[in-house]
């Protein structure tokens, strides 16, 4: 299952990462569809190289017309998000029927912080680096999505019951 090829790759490989988006959330326990896998990376460049060292092993590619060795560029990084007003870096695994993966370029969450609140979770032999309820709340306040706002609700009742 891709899923778990993922996760169990990521941290074969020792990436920092979040899991946030939809799948968080279902994670998390709210029912949720979703068709893609959003991730938080630490965006330093020992990270960005393990990552993309998984993304090579699980034959994804840039969605967009650029190599993986072009998210490590910083500079050419930091031009698709001013320039493009990029939010995410998109990849395609190799099976068209598996999910994408979004890279989250410019979070308005700092990564070092969310990091340190992250909540782990088992799955089987594989362990789940997953955001914080607040974390995901903070990325999805402010997008004007109607989807967000919802996401908002759910995740601060679940808060409220003490459920994260």
């Amino acid at each position: 299952m891709f899923y778990l090829d993922l996760f169990r790759t990521l941290e074969q490989y020792h990436v920092r990462y979040l899991l946030v988006g939809g799948l968080a959330l279902n994670i998390h326990g709210v029912e949720r569809a979703t068709m893609d896998v959003d991730l938080m990376l630490a965006l330093d460049s020992e990270n960005i190289s393990a990552f993309i060292a998984v993304a090579r092993v699980l034959g994804m590619k840039p969605l967009l017309p650029v190599t993986l060795d072009d998210f490590a560029d910083p500079a050419k990084l930091r031009s698709w998000i001013e320039e493009k007003h990029m939010l995410a870096f998109a990849l395609r695994p190799l099976r068209t029927s598996d999910p994408t993966v979004d890279i989250l370029v410019q979070p308005k969450v700092d990564f070092d912080l969310a990091w340190n609140r992250r909540i782990e979770k088992n799955l089987g032999e594989t362990c789940l680096s997953l955001a914080a309820i607040d974390d995901l709340i903070a990325l999805k306040t402010g997008t004007g999505r109607q989807r967000d706002e919802s996401d908002i609700q759910a995740l601060r009742q679940l808060r409220n019951l003490g459920l994260e």
